[in-house]
């Protein structure tokens, strides 16, 4: 099968964590186990409030029995793989369905559009990645998939594969991953440090704040929305070197090893806590913060 998508929703019953695990039922073990050591894309359905459509990709590492819920099973994310993608992609753009592989003969969509896992095509798979992470400059010219004869039909598929290897080779890469995380964490927090509350901007145009990371990527932190939060310089240097951190709901703590703590307490923003970005999902997670507190904070 290769590439997959995988449905998820921000209100789900079942104990994923896009970028460490995914759980499902035994019905669709076949379909999940031909994805491994192939690249997914996550899908919100439409009928999630603020659905964001599709909104990630990520590698499937391995599957494992669920150890608490029978019946059930883990598909274990390659660490690293996950990536946020800049412009989440609705199911219908433009040019219609993006997904056209769940349209059926008569051009409308097929019952295959409520499965929770599905194959993807490689052409499918090439367009969302595109429309998601603004690709389309950086990699092979797209084939033009609505004039293709079949007499080339043949010579099409490899093609296909080739330009999705390409595009894998693109989402693989920590320069290009670290400023895809970039833009979408400065977005959510409106280029506005989450301590200190300032948003400055250089005579370029250019926002003074940069993207944390909560658990450091050398740490097998994910690039992951939840794990980031906009920084100004100075917080960045501190929430590396532990002398800040945060509490579940944001309360900015502040190490006791801190030499000058009249200035910091001055410095961060006057509500003692951590701005939040402008959604809830794009909040960071306990689980993240839990990991900085525990390995990074200095009490």
């Amino acid at each position: 099968m290769g590439f997959g998508v995988f449905i998820h929703r921000s209100d789900s019953i079942y104990n994923d964590r896009p970028a460490e695990q995914y759980q499902f039922p035994r019905p669709y073990l076949s379909r999940v186990e031909a994805c491994v050591g192939h690249w997914i894309i996550y899908y919100e359905p439409s009928k999630v409030n603020d659905t964001r459509g599709y909104y990630a990709v990520a590698k499937v590492q391995q599957i494992i029995p669920d150890p608490v819920t029978p019946d059930m099973y883990l598909a274990l994310i390659e660490p690293g793989s996950y990536l946020d993608f800049v412009n989440p992609v609705p199911f219908n753009g433009p040019d219609g369905v993006v997904e056209r592989g769940l349209l059926n003969d008569q051009g409308r969509i097929s019952g295959r559009a409520q499965s929770a896992v599905r194959p993807i095509s490689p052409s499918d798979f090439n367009r969302i990645i595109d429309l998601g992470l603004e690709t389309n400059e950086l990699l092979l010219p797209r084939v033009d998939e609505t004039g293709t004869s079949p007499g080339f039909q043949d010579e099409q598929v490899p093609f296909e594969f080739e330009q999705s290897r390409d595009r894998v080779n693109y989402i693989g890469s920590r320069i290009v991953r670290d400023r895809i995380f970039r833009r979408i964490i400065l977005r959510a927090y409106d280029e506005r440090c989450a301590i200190t509350g300032l948003k400055l901007i250089n005579g370029g145009g250019r926002a003074e704040v940069s993207a944390a990371h909560i658990r450091p990527v050398e740490k097998n932190g994910p690039d992951i929305i939840n794990n980031g939060i906009a920084l100004s310089g100075t917080a960045h240097w501190m929430f590396d070197r532990g002398l800040i951190s945060l509490s579940d709901d944001l309360e900015i703590l502040i190490s006791r090893q801190v030499n000058d703590l009249d200035s910091v307490q001055a410095f961060i923003n006057k509500t003692g806590r951590a701005l939040p970005p402008g959604r809830q999902f794009e909040c960071p997670h306990p689980h993240f913060l839990q990991w900085h507190r525990e390995h990074c904070f200095k009490q």
